[in-house]
């Protein structure tokens, strides 16, 4: 049976001390349904904020500490044991509240008043029944300090995991899904004023998410805070976003940030030693308590003695070794670096705030009212002898191969007020990111990159190289842009190997009208582009069949003689794409937009589709073929459109000058509940690019509101 502590809601005893609380809050609704939040404290706004999300989605809330604590097992079943121990090999709750205790004042006031927010609201919600999390404790903040999807922790494999602590009667990875995955990350672009028509900096803040992972928040408070952006759905920060004077856009990194020591264990009686040097060292061990849940809707649970060494915990045994695996976990600093930022005025106190070096994952695209802008690499980037491969497991018992001290900021792939007067990433290397102001690859190590380009890199280096004209409609404009370089290279390689059959070979009837729309098309996308559906279903089915063969870079080449595949491989996955397409639609002349669908109609985190209800046309494209706008979309069980899932999903626009002004939707709409007018509210505009103003200044809000209240009320 679990804990009845955390079964309990908000005491009563502590019910007058949260009404006090939410009494200096108030939570003003605009016409979209985002919450602009103000508090007297910067503890008040954060209650208000994280009660504002809760009101709008708090499954998602639940779903994101569930994971974060290791315990969703707790409220999805057995299945989900190795995702929590994963989790907990890191986040020890032991650990998590001495590390509470021994924070901060201010981050602890912060952290105090997340829970009470939380509390308050389930108190105030008895309708509302948690799958598993009744209560929340402000320690627990501390599990989940990051706002990106896809954590570091999660390049840790389960399957792996699992075998080495004890695999289930049925293996826990999910069928292989014959899908080309959609790349994770984001886009980010920074703008000087020189290169402006307003001699203002722009920023373009565009995360490639799934679909509905944060919400859209404004947080305001009498002590200076006015922070507005993206807050991942449970945390008290915005994540990716601006305030008055600065903003900032978080990418996908390339660089290394996860590693893994294949160790030498040695056993002397019922001990455990692993080699580190000339040194025999012993290895950790932990007990680690799981509770899951049963069919039956009973608790049992699990015990676990978990190993670790110097290196960090055991998550495999591979061909005798033991793998440790090494990634970042520092929740103080990094709840910290993640909270101050949002306060950081210009360049120069945002690079005071990274000194935590807290961040390992993320890229950030920077521009403040002073009109400095920026690229940054991740701040945790450890030191390591480039001698190793730190793509595979390096020895652990060689002390050459242990990460040293984390790099100085200033050793960093950085660019800082770069004269070209632009920046950017799509998740490619720092190669690329500013033309000739770029870093150079051969001065830095090889772990600061293990990507390289993409396509969407090669289309943002296109719009940005010269342009000195930039106003926030042109920067939205190119958020859009309709190019796809992936094909610009990959079709003219497809029509020359139809161009070379013999007159006779019955590909060349076969296969003419096809041939004929993909040469005449100018490699753009649109909803009612027949060519732009054939493109696709031509280019996933290459990687269907030939994915094992095709170069790392087959997307981003531009000799795609390099490319080996044959020109019958190349005409063959052409018929196959065509007799997908007939059978599907009925013909292969239909439409990319009368397949690629926008569809939102439950508020299930794993979404349903249906073809025989609504959805909205949508004209960008998966990211991998070079779309800036990202959708990512396939078929689902019973249908035969694709529906994106992930992709954009927060796309903004700002302006910084005397005067902070911005443009911004969000993927389907702010609010989770399906009866609210929120709920798809903005999907048209989503699909059409067509940003919304965001009102920041109570001036602009004002005329907008549709409901002021405090929490509770």
């Amino acid at each position: 049976m679990l804990l009845a502590a955390l079964l309990a809601t908000a005491a009563p005893s502590e019910l007058p001390r949260l009404r006090a609380q939410a009494a200096r809050v108030t939570i003003t609704r605009d016409d979209w349904g985002i919450a602009h939040v103000h508090g007297r404290s910067d503890a008040d706004a954060v209650f208000g904020a994280v009660y504002a999300q809760a009101e709008d989605d708090f499954p998602r809330i639940e779903a994101n500490y569930l994971t974060a604590l290791g315990r969703t097992a707790e409220a999805e079943g057995e299945g989900a044991l190795w995702a929590d121990l994963r989790q907990r090999l890191f986040a020890d709750p032991a650990s998590l509240k001495a590390q509470y205790r021994a924070s901060p004042a201010w981050l602890r006031a912060l952290m105090d008043s997340w829970a009470a927010g939380l509390n308050f609201y389930l108190a105030t919600h008895p309708e509302v029944k948690p799958k598993a999390l009744t209560r929340f404790e402000p320690w627990m903040a501390l599990s989940f300090t990051e706002g990106s999807i896809g954590g570091d922790i999660e390049k840790i494999d389960l399957d792996a995991l699992a075998a080495f602590y004890g695999r289930p009667p049925k293996r826990i990875a999910a069928a292989r899904d014959p899908w080309p995955a959609e790349p994770d990350g984001s886009n980010g672009i920074a703008i000087a004023p020189a290169n402006t028509k307003n001699g203002r900096a722009l920023l373009l803040i565009n995360p490639h998410t799934s679909f509905y992972f944060r919400s859209e928040l404004q947080m305001t408070s009498d002590a200076g805070l006015n922070a507005y952006g993206a807050s991942t759905w449970g945390q008290f920060f915005i994540y990716q976003g601006f305030n008055a004077k600065a903003g900032w856009m978080h990418t996908s990194s390339t660089v290394d940030a996860v590693d893994e020591f294949a160790e030498t264990i040695e056993t002397r009686g019922s001990e455990r030693r692993y080699r580190f040097g000339t040194r025999s060292l012993p290895v950790t061990t932990r007990t680690i308590t799981l509770n899951y849940r049963m069919p039956d809707g009973t608790a049992a649970a699990r015990t676990f003695t978990t190993f670790a060494t110097r290196h960090g915990p055991i998550v495999a045994d591979r061909g005798g070794k033991w793998i440790a695996a090494a990634m970042m976990w520092k929740p103080v600093p990094a709840l910290e670096q993640s909270w101050l930022r949002t306060r950081a005025t210009d360049l120069t106190s945002y690079m005071q705030v990274a000194e935590r070096q807290a961040n390992s994952s993320n890229d950030t695209l920077f521009a403040d009212a002073k009109g400095e802008i920026a690229y940054l690499r991740p701040q945790f980037t450890p030191v390591r002898d480039d001698r190793f491969d730190y793509t595979k497991a390096v020895d652990g018992s060689d002390p050459a191969t242990a990460w040293g001290a984390l790099h100085a900021t200033g050793t960093l792939p950085n660019v800082l007020r770069p004269r070209t007067g632009w920046a950017f990433n799509t998740n490619n290397g720092p190669w690329w990111t500013s033309g000739p102001d770029s870093p150079v690859e051969a001065r830095f190590p090889r772990y600061m990159d293990q990507t390289g380009q993409n396509a969407r890199g090669l289309h943002a280096d296109r719009l940005l190289e010269g342009r000195r004209d930039w106003t926030p409609e042109t920067l939205i404009a190119a958020a859009y842009d309709p190019a796809l370089p992936a094909f610009e290279t990959l079709v003219p390689w497809l029509v020359a190997a139809w161009d070379a059959l013999p007159p006779a070979d019955l590909r060349r009837a076969a296969l003419a009208e096809p041939i004929r729309t993909l040469r005449a098309w100018d490699r753009r996308w649109s909803a009612d582009s027949i060519p732009t559906a054939l493109a696709i279903f031509w280019g996933d089915e290459l990687w269907r069949r030939h994915q094992a063969e095709l170069p790392a870079d087959w997307l981003t080449t531009r000799t795609p003689e390099r490319i080996p595949l044959t020109p019958a491989a190349r005409l063959a996955a052409l018929d196959a794409a065509v007799a997908t397409l007939t059978r599907d639609f009925g013909s292969w002349r239909t439409p990319w937009g009368a397949i690629n669908r926008f569809q939102r109609i439950d508020p299930a985190i794993r979404p349903r589709f249906d073809d025989a209800q609504p959805s909205t046309p949508v004209p960008f494209t998966a990211s991998r073929w070079g779309s800036l706008a990202a959708f990512g979309s396939k078929t689902y069980p019973n249908t035969k459109r694709w529906y994106g899932n992930v992709g954009n999903s927060f796309v903004a626009v700002v302006e910084f000058g005397p005067r902070v002004r911005a443009w911004a939707v969000m993927a389907g709409g702010q609010s989770g509940n399906p009866a609210s007018p929120h709920f798809a509210d903005q999907i048209d505009r989503y699909a059409a690019g067509r940003l919304r103003s965001v009102y920041f200044w109570p001036d602009e809000l004002a005329g907008h509101v549709e409901r002021r209240y405090r929490p509770g009320e």
